[in-house]
């Protein structure tokens, strides 16, 4: 007969089993059987990039209201899905302009079209890269492994980024989901990416600082590494990512073992 010092016991080992599976530490437990990715996708935007000259430039725009920047982003990126959803596609900066539109107007803040463009697409194109970056990006590649970057950002954007950034020795490759009007995290965006590199899904990994991006790779059956950018976080339900690094030095130091 189970008495109830016992059963209180055992609940409380299952709640200890819980409350030590939290996002990060399931991330980290099967580093050690993982083959070497053949190739690392990047995401651009964050990832890689800066944003907080877009992020001042959007705040101003929304009458220094930076509070509403997470609505924007949150906006743009549910129309870049409703785009996909329904078989249709504008541009990342298009959908970012609109949003920024949507979210003014909802706030009663007056803003015209050619002021929600300039305040996104002209420090878009100029942002720096995290100081991490190029070192990181260096390290990665010297390991042999095929960069890509992989975005949904249009081609000619992130063109202009990377030359700007002074990133584009690092890349063998530049994706945009544009080819494909798909936007990612649709599971075919990443497929296709990797029919363009010519890896299977476990061949290849992808490094974001976006929860959503690192749940989409990991549906599609790729190693992910989530990046720990300031206030990114991961969505709990997803599959957990493989790595958790805090930058690219952290991730280059797992990939030279």
């Amino acid at each position: 007969m189970v008495t109830m010092k016992t059963l209180l016991k055992t609940i409380a080992g299952c709640l200890a089993l819980s409350s030590s599976s939290a996002p990060f530490a399931a991330a980290q437990s099967s580093e050690s059987s993982l083959p070497t990715p053949k190739v690392i996708f990047f995401d651009v935007n964050e990832t890689l990039l800066d944003l907080e000259d877009l992020r001042s430039s959007v705040a101003e725009a929304l009458d220094g209201r930076d509070d509403l920047l997470g609505l924007w982003f949150s906006t743009m990126l549910h129309h870049s899905l409703v785009d996909t959803a329904t078989e249709r596609f504008h541009t990342f900066g298009e959908i970012g302009v609109s949003a920024l539109l949507m979210v003014a107007e909802s706030k009663g803040i007056e803003l015209t079209e050619e002021e929600a463009r300039k305040a996104i697409v002209t420090p878009l194109r100029s942002l720096p890269p995290h100081p991490d970056v190029k070192k990181g990006l260096a390290r990665i590649k010297a390991t042999g492994i095929t960069l890509a970057s992989l975005t949904n950002s249009s081609n000619r954007g992130v063109q202009t980024q990377f030359e700007n950034a002074e990133l584009t020795e690092y890349f063998e490759r530049r994706l945009s989901v544009e080819d494909i009007k798909v936007y990612k995290p649709d599971l075919r965006s990443y497929r296709w990416a990797l029919e363009q590199m010519g890896v299977k899904p476990e061949e290849a990994m992808l490094v974001a600082a976006h929860g959503w991006d690192i749940a989409g790779a990991k549906a599609a059956g790729m190693q992910a590494a989530f990046i720990t950018r300031p206030g990114k976080t991961l969505y709990p339900l997803a599959i957990k990512p493989d790595y958790v690094v805090s930058d690219l030095f952290e991730l280059a130091e797992i990939l030279e073992k």
